[in-house]
């Protein structure tokens, strides 16, 4: 289940441009909340520099058509957020760009990037309200909130996950039961999670961390917390055994490991059954009229009728020429996913590989002084950040060599960017026929159901053509 919301980024008064594309897509990209970046994607932009892409942009908008932007839209953001516990960080951010490249119909440059901090994970997706050849601006057009979350209902389904089950037009307006409140005791554990994950060195720090955070400190045999504006402390031995004072100092010495609760107030709804015909009969024991009996039938006939079009334009012979059909699409779909998840873990490989070259080559002149230093510590630990990165891409390249063999050199930047582009060119083109394919695959699939239908019904009538002489000479 995703819940959407389409916002319209300003100028922000007292700002310029620049300043506030920067303002936006840094807290976007927090390493804090995005696994250290690792959780950040682009379309046609660096995410470390789309700020700047997206004001150069615009620049050229405006050399281009010698208009000047008529309001104070800059960027527009999608807000993403997912069920807890439904799906993974890295599957949310892939459902992220795959509803931007959808919505913005890959006119537009955006970044993903997917949040952990919260208990629900959800993604901040930014496109620049100029498009990529720099001719025109994105329309924000009336009820593009419903559309967009219409999409992304869609994609959720195609991603085997819930959605949020529309609410009729009499209940809006009227709901009575509200998501519970969390209680001053969760708020507190929730707190201690957040303090928890800056790593303090000991249950001081901890309870430093906390009065940062607006709360008091007692105490003594039973430490306990009071927040700003609370009556009473909370004392540790009344909450979760999991907070206690001697387990948090455990977890601190890493003799522990936490375990954060959960305090989730939404209701969410189950994801519904995908029919493709209406089940009239069961539909009419949950209580519907003879009106919706009509339309349900009209509509049925209609679907048949489609089937039949599709089934007459592709000349199929028979329905196992079109079960095989189906089968061999939705072979291809397979081997096309296959085939781009498997470019997408190269180009992760090869994302990592140039980050350890990178920093191993700018290492080169420290690592040299620190040599001549002969390895002092004072000096390793004046430049510790940059020794530590050398380290790291020293302990890769040892691997790739143990994995490829001695003989066979490091590769060099220049032939990964190339390899690189061409990974990413392939990768958009096998796309672009995934999703023609997938479509098709959909309208093999829908038509082998309902002609499946077609024909039971054609079987069922001959029977009972053929039973009604017998009953006649009874």
């Amino acid at each position: 289940m995703a819940a959407t919301r389409l916002i319209a980024l300003h100028i922000n008064k007292g700002k310029t441009v620049a300043q506030c594309l920067a303002d936006r897509t840094d807290y976007a990209q927090n390493p804090e909340k995005t696994a250290k970046g690792e959780l950040v994607t682009g379309y046609e932009c660096d995410p470390m520099t789309a700020d700047e892409e997206f004001l150069l942009s615009k620049r050229q908008y405006e050399h281009i058509t010698g208009r000047k932007q008529a309001h104070d839209v800059i960027a527009y953001q999608i807000r993403q957020s997912f069920k807890p516990g439904e799906v993974t960080a890295e599957e949310a951010n892939r459902i992220g760009y795959e509803t931007a490249m959808r919505w913005t119909k890959g006119r537009y440059a955006f970044i993903v990037a997917t949040h952990t901090d919260r208990e629900h994970i959800h993604n901040h997706i930014i496109y620049n309200s100029t498009s990529l050849d720099a001719t025109r601006k994105f329309r924000d057009f009336y009820f593009s909130g419903i559309a967009l979350g219409r999409l992304s209902n869609l994609i959720c389904l195609e991603h085997k996950l819930s959605i949020i089950a529309p609410q009729p037009y009499s209940n809006k307006g009227k709901q009575i039961e509200y998501p519970k409140p969390l209680t001053q005791r969760e708020q507190l554990c929730m707190d201690l999670d957040e303090v928890l994950k800056k790593k303090p060195k000991s249950f001081e720090e901890l309870v430093r961390f906390l009065q940062e955070a607006d709360y008091e400190y007692k105490g003594g045999k039973q430490p306990a917390f009071r927040k700003k504006g609370q009556k009473r402390f909370i004392r540790l031995r009344s909450l979760d055994p999991e907070y206690s004072k001697e387990n948090l100092e455990a977890i601190i010495a890493g003799e522990k490991t936490h375990r954060e609760k959960t305090y989730s107030r939404q209701k969410h709804a189950a994801r519904p059954q995908m029919s493709l015909l209406i089940d009239i009969q069961a539909k009419l024991q949950q209580g519907k009229g003879a009106g919706y009996e009509r339309w349900a039938k009209v509509f049925n006939l209609k679907q048949m009728a489609q089937t039949m079009v599709f089934y007459e334009n592709h000349k199929f012979r028979d329905y196992g020429e079109l079960e095989q059909l189906a089968a061999e699409s939705v072979r291809k779909t397979d081997e096309m996913l296959a085939s781009i998840k498997a470019d997408e873990a190269r180009l992760a490989e090869i994302k990592v590989m140039k980050t350890h070259l990178q920093n191993y080559n700018k290492a080169k002149n420290v690592f040299a002084e620190y040599k001549k230093s002969g390895y002092s510590k004072k000096y390793f630990e004046e430049h510790r950040d940059i020794l530590t990165l050398r380290k790291a891409a020293k302990q890769a390249f040892d691997e790739y060599v143990k994995e490829h063999g001695k003989d066979t050199p490091l590769p060099k930047l220049a032939e990964l960017n190339a390899e690189y582009a061409m990974i990413l060119e392939r990768k958009k083109k096998t796309y672009a026929t995934y999703r023609k394919e997938k479509e098709e695959m959909q309208d093999y699939l829908i038509a082998q159901k309902i002609a499946a239908v077609i024909l039971r019904e054609e079987d069922q009538q001959r029977e009972e053509q053929r039973s009604e002489p017998e009953k006649k000479q009874r």
